[in-house]
């Protein structure tokens, strides 16, 4: 059974930061691409990075870029989603998916999901 756990997640001030983490089970990690995505209150889901099954390749939303980092690790099931200089408009719930052989573009087959875990961002 495959499991997708998020953690991490929570209160912070603007200008803060947080890493949000990813935990696969039950699939060959090393073959799947991992994307976050975030849903805010009243908005549609929307992409925020992804990261290629082989780890070679980044993608952004292009309004985050340099502000938040995806790193993998293989050894440890794990992709994390590092947030930095966090504002008012990042809070939203984050989830995290996985595609087989993904190259962790937005628009890739995301086949597993996870629960999801809330990020607030105050002023």
């Amino acid at each position: 059974q495959v499991q997708l756990v998020e953690s991490g997640g929570g209160l912070v001030q603007a200008g803060g930061s947080l890493r949000l983490s990813c935990a696969a089970s039950g699939l060959t990690f090393s073959t799947y691409a991992i994307g976050w995505f975030r849903q805010a209150p009243g908005k549609e889901r929307e992409f925020v990075a992804g990261v290629s099954w082989t780890g070679s390749t980044n993608y952004y939303e292009d309004s985050l870029k340099g502000r938040f980092t995806i790193p993998r690790d293989n050894a440890k099931n794990m992709v994390y989603l590092q947030m930095n200089s966090l504002k008012p408009e990042d809070t939203a719930i984050y989830y995290c998916a996985a595609c087989s052989y993904g190259t962790g573009h937005g628009g890739n087959a995301y086949e597993y999901w996870g629960q999801g875990t809330q990020v607030t961002v105050s002023s």
